[in-house]
């Protein structure tokens, strides 16, 4: 179905007030793309599957250039799929594989992360050199690595680290730097689309193909769910875990003049995996200025089973009924192509800057 025919607005689309700006006199152009953030969020990636696809099927591929994409935990895993030499073909394999998973009551951590890095193998399918050679895109990854308790995987330990963390969150953000370190892999040919990152301990690194899939796992390493990965070549020894315990939604100090073209599950940037519940806790808007956030809106989502994206509450909700789960996830995954049509109508027609909000 095209969104032509749609009778409701699939998309919510916002803007920082120079992107706005800029919008609304030229309209959004694919060459004006520079940089593209994707957020943790699990299974809600799923939900958006079709927007990926319009965005690096066809339509950033009409206008060659080079383009940063920085993900963090499932947004990493989206975007080394944009990197495979198909990226349709590889974001809608990443669709399958993590909807075929499937966890018995009580699954351990190791037995979690050993069946992450099979579907890491099925995803990349030893195309790993053709992520970081991609002629147009350059993948930045982000990790954080733990201190203290949180870096021991054992439930007592990571419950304390944790329990800390939540406290000192609550007392300012910026105590979470006596927790968590930012690391940053990314594509050797091109330094993170960044300003200097001075609110937390920070550093950059380059990708190859020998920590490649050591950056990817860490990303999406969950405390309680998955195990740290331990000492990722050319970052040193430690534990590293998922880049959303720090850096949620990606509230980064985007650099250069180009759109920071954001595919996002909501239309709220929340800075920490930490400040969910704190709504007052949002993205800066002086970060923020060049990005254009296109997510789901409310009428669609309302139209969805559950009236909402996949998440990761679902293996659990679906206890005994993986089938039931499976049929879901790939429901929203089909009805997600919608998005993905109303964006390219929009910018097709024109009309994308008419329904632009501030962000």
């Amino acid at each position: 179905m095209s969104a032509i025919q749609i009778k409701f607005s699939s998309l919510t689309l916002k803007a920082g007030h120079r992107a706005l700006t800029r919008i609304r006199e030229r309209n959004l152009q694919p060459a004006d793309v520079g940089t593209l953030p994707g957020a943790a969020g699990g299974p809600k990636a799923l939900g958006i599957q079709g927007l990926d696809i319009a965005l690096f099927g066809g339509w950033l591929a009409s206008a060659p250039r080079e383009r940063s994409l920085i993900g963090a935990s499932i947004g990493s895993w989206r975007f080394a799929s944009a990197c495979l030499p198909e990226p349709a073909v590889a974001l809608r394999r990443l669709g399958e594989l993590y909807t075929g998973m499937r966890f018995a009551k009580g699954v351990s951590m190791v037995e979690v992360s050993r069946r992450c890095a099979q579907m890491l193998d099925e995803l990349l399918q030893q195309q790993d050199a053709a992520v970081l050679d991609n002629a147009d895109y350059r993948l930045n990854i982000v990790v954080v690595k733990s201190h203290g308790r949180l870096a021991e995987d054992g439930k007592r330990a990571l419950g304390l680290g944790l329990s800390s963390v939540v406290g000192n969150n609550l007392l300012g953000r910026a105590r979470l730097s006596r927790h968590f370190e930012r690391v940053i892999l990314h594509d050797a040919r091109l330094a993170p689309p960044l300003h200097p990152l001075t609110d937390f301990p920070s550093r950059c690194l380059p990708l190859d193909v020998g920590n490649l899939r050591h950056a990817l796992l860490a990303s999406g390493s969950i405390p309680f769910v998955m195990e740290g990965v331990r000492d990722i070549p050319g970052a040193g020894p430690g534990t590293y875990r998922d880049g959303g315990l720090l850096d949620y939604h990606l509230d980064l100090p985007y650099s250069g003049d180009d759109i920071v073209l954001y595919p996002h599950f909501t239309d709220r940037i929340i800075p920490g995996w930490f400040d969910k519940g704190m709504p007052w806790r949002r993205g800066d808007a002086t970060r923020l200025q060049d990005v254009v956030l296109l997510a789901p809106s409310r009428d669609y989502l309302a139209r969805l089973p559950y009236g909402k994206l996949p998440d990761r509450k679902d293996f659990s909700r679906f206890i005994g009924d993986d089938a039931g789960r499976e049929r879901y996830w790939r429901l929203a995954m089909a009805e997600s192509q919608r998005l993905g049509d109303d964006f390219l109508e929009l910018v097709e027609t024109g009309r994308l800057p008419d329904l632009l909000q501030p962000l």
